[in-house]
């Protein structure tokens, strides 16, 4: 597999540390994530998996433990580092897809790569009619986010977090919010975008059956880590 793009050694996060509410919410994870991998995440509600995606999308710092992505040690990385090795290393897609209602589904792709240019030009705008292509919304690029489908909608959300090229993506229940028609569509695509790109993918879900179509499965129990098998095809 060659050399992990993401690894994590020793992670543990704590709240309310020292305090009659403390909690431990993550206890010693060890992980590694290798390019073109697709990994789901499971466990109960509250076993913490949320804050084991936010820890890996650099949103949240461990208590202890330290994240490497690229080799790279994060530990020691300011905010404003973490920043802009979060949006040059991670894309994000949730549950909700959290566009901007007033935008095109062109402006809404473009947003990452604004943010992160600081003004638009010619080749930004190449970047993101080529996303809406991948994810099959050519012919809806200019159509107002609101006037769009919840399937075409989360297909959008990917086009936007693929917009910075990203190693890592990272998906939080993202088709809970869909029927199952959209949600096999969505999860197709990313598999197909995975596997077309080599991007690392990194889901969150409840969903049994989609995970079962991943590469392998992690499963957390009260903020341990009890499997992360290979998913059998036989």
């Amino acid at each position: 597999m060659g050399e992990p793009i993401l690894q994590l050694e020793n992670i543990c996060k704590i709240y309310n540390q020292g305090e009659p509410s403390e909690v431990a919410v993550l206890r010693e994870i060890n992980l590694s994530f290798y390019k073109g991998e697709f990994v789901a995440i499971m466990g109960p509600s509250g076993s913490g998996k949320s804050t084991l995606l936010n820890i890996i999308g650099l949103l949240d710092r461990p208590t202890t433990g330290r994240l490497f992505i690229h080799g790279q040690d994060t530990q020691s990385l300011d905010d404003h580092a973490l920043t802009q090795l979060r949006g040059h290393s991670i894309g994000f897609v949730f549950q909700y897809h959290y566009l901007i209602s007033a935008f095109t589904a062109l402006e809404n792709v473009m947003m990452p790569l604004l943010a992160d240019q600081g003004f638009p030009d010619a080749a930004m705008k190449a970047r993101a009619r080529f996303l809406l292509a991948q994810v099959g919304l050519e012919k809806w690029m200019d159509q107002l986010a609101t006037k769009m489908s919840g399937g075409q909608q989360q297909r959008v959300s990917l086009a936007r977090a693929l917009a910075m090229n990203p190693d890592i993506l990272l998906a939080d229940e993202p088709t809970g919010n869909l029927d199952t028609q959209s949600a096999d569509a969505v999860f197709a695509l990313m598999r197909r975008i995975n596997q077309q790109n080599g991007t690392c993918f990194i889901i969150v879900t409840h969903n049994h059956d989609l995970a079962a179509l991943c590469d392998r499965i992690i499963t957390v129990v009260d903020g341990q880590i009890q499997t992360g098998a290979p998913v059998s095809r036989t």
